[in-house]
């Protein structure tokens, strides 16, 4: 699909919608009208010929309040999961009577990072998602927070929500955040400009991005949304920000052209399309300028162009590529272990039998297996 402005989201065939924690928890306690005017617009959106999946935060702050937790329930990483586990308990109800109120039937979803990670877990996700929707329920999606670790997790709601959207087939993301959409600058300076469109994240458009949550509830910010944009953005899908503060803010946003869309870069099959999405690199290996530019014509990685490496990883992990000023370059699936990767660091294909004791692969990332980002 070709989307160029905010209200080409309406002809999207299946759209991802994401709630942050402060648009539906207030000193925590749910906003019970705008939630049911929500619910009313994405009945809409259905009626509309639209399939739609909700990824919807709050269960720690609704938890954090029903147990009177300090900070939220994010003091510790123990607190935050209990709140999760009582929280989404009440999440689940709300979702399923704002819907109801519709005919809808909602569908709860817990995922860990490791359930979009794995290739096999993905595609039981992608088929879930696929039969929920098949079966006309809106898929409620969250992050099974009672049992993720600050090391195995997505961290924020955004880029979970370009995650599900890969997953599943989805033409469009719409994150509903606390502003407008994002700024060239930060939105309380003088002169500060919305910017309709971005057509490919750079450094530069990093650069206008704030890394706080300014309801202080979430977890994420404008970076973790521009992140989420990264992923949408090299598996074709769109993905837009715009504000959800108000009251029916789909239809504000849409139809008034409120909001930053970020235009799709790349149509990776499904296979790579995963591949660039991964989040959690079991390693780095760090090239040269040459390496670096044959890795830009889509040629495989080799030993000889390696400088460095980094992590312990075993054959068939997922590892990130970076240059040699530090810039990260590619992620793909390496075809060696660490030890070995080190064994053989620097050196051409006929140098490595003697080192490695058998003989050697092709290379050490394959081009079919790597995806540039």
């Amino acid at each position: 699909m070709n989307f160029t402005v905010l209200s080409d989201l309406r002809s999207a065939r299946r759209l991802v919608v994401k709630i942050g924690s402060s648009l539906l928890v207030q000193r925590g306690q749910p906003r019970g009208e705008w939630l049911a005017a929500l619910a009313a617009e994405l009945a809409g959106l259905r009626a509309s010929g639209q399939q739609v999946i909700v990824v919807s935060s709050g269960a720690i702050a609704l938890g954090a309040a029903r147990m009177g937790m300090a900070k939220g329930g994010r003091g510790s990483l123990e607190d935050a999961q209990a709140a999760a586990s009582v929280g989404q308990i009440e999440l689940a109800r709300l979702w399923s009577e704002a819907l109801a109120a519709h005919d809808i039937v909602a569908a709860q979803m817990l995922v860990t990072l490791g359930d979009l990670e794995g290739r096999r877990r993905y595609l039981n996700a992608a088929a879930t998602l696929e039969r929920l929707m098949a079966a006309g329920a809106v898929p409620v999606v969250n992050e099974n927070d009672s049992v993720a670790t600050e090391e195995i997790r997505f961290g924020d709601n955004d880029r979970l929500a370009a995650r599900v959207a890969q997953a599943a087939g989805a033409d469009a993301v719409l994150l509903l955040s606390d502003v407008d959409g994002l700024y060239d600058r930060d939105p309380r300076s003088d002169g500060a400009t919305l910017l309709p469109q971005v057509d490919g994240i750079t450094p530069e458009i990093f650069a206008m991005a704030s890394t706080k949550s300014g309801s202080g509830l979430g977890s994420g910010g404008m970076t973790s949304k521009l992140k989420a944009a990264e992923i949408a953005e090299r598996a074709g899908i769109a993905l837009a920000i715009v504000n959800g503060t108000l009251t029916a803010p789909i239809a504000r946003a849409l139809d008034g052209g409120i909001g930053t869309l970020f235009l799709p870069q790349r149509h990776d099959d499904a296979r790579k399309s995963w591949l660039g999405g991964r989040l959690a690199p079991a390693g780095v290996l760090t090239v040269d300028a040459g390496c670096m530019a044959a890795l830009q014509t889509h040629a495989s990685l080799l030993a000889a162009g390696m400088t460095e490496v980094q992590g312990d990883f075993a054959r068939g992990d997922l590892v990130a590529v970076f240059g040699p000023k530090g810039e990260r370059l590619a992620q793909g699936l390496v075809e060696y272990s660490a030890g070995e990767c080190r064994a053989i660091l620097g050196l051409k294909v006929e140098q490595q039998a003697p080192v490695l004791g058998y003989v050697p692969r092709g290379c050490v990332i394959h081009r079919d297996h790597l995806v540039q980002l």
